[in-house]
């Protein structure tokens, strides 16, 4: 049976996406969360150079959506500094996303995308031992 080009591999990620949210912990799923983020600001650059604005559009949404999701997610009662801090980069990381919209600006998209790489190069980096202290 032939296949379209491309059909297997877009099974196979919506399948690899859905076992690994079903395999992760709340550390592997906020990695996967910044994950996605970042993999769609780069699509949306690439979008920006190639003038593909609708798929620009949507890519940053959607990394907008997901930057939300992690921005929502914090304990900004019980974390201190740290989840205060995080509050407030998550809001001007979508600031920038949605600037980046408007005046498609691949700067900002490469500024975010930074910013984001740091955080969850950080967030990778906490042990398993010192995730199951703090629970």
């Amino acid at each position: 049976m032939a296949y379209p080009r491309g059909a297997n591999i877009a099974a196979y990620q919506t399948a690899s996406a859905h076992g690994g949210v079903a395999a992760s912990d709340s550390h592997g799923l906020v990695l996967m969360l910044m994950n996605g983020a970042l993999e769609r600001i780069g699509r949306a650059r690439g979008c920006i150079i190639n003038k593909s604005y609708a798929d620009k559009a949507h890519n940053i949404h959607r990394s907008v959506a997901i930057i939300d999701e992690l921005r929502n997610s914090l304990n900004v009662k019980d974390g201190g500094d740290v989840a205060d801090g995080l509050n407030r980069l998550y809001d001007y990381m979508c600031r920038k996303l949605l600037a980046a919209t408007v005046e498609n600006n691949v700067a900002a998209l490469d500024e975010v995308g930074e910013l984001l790489t740091g955080i969850r190069d950080s967030w990778a980096r906490i042990s398993k031992e010192d995730r199951a202290g703090r629970g």
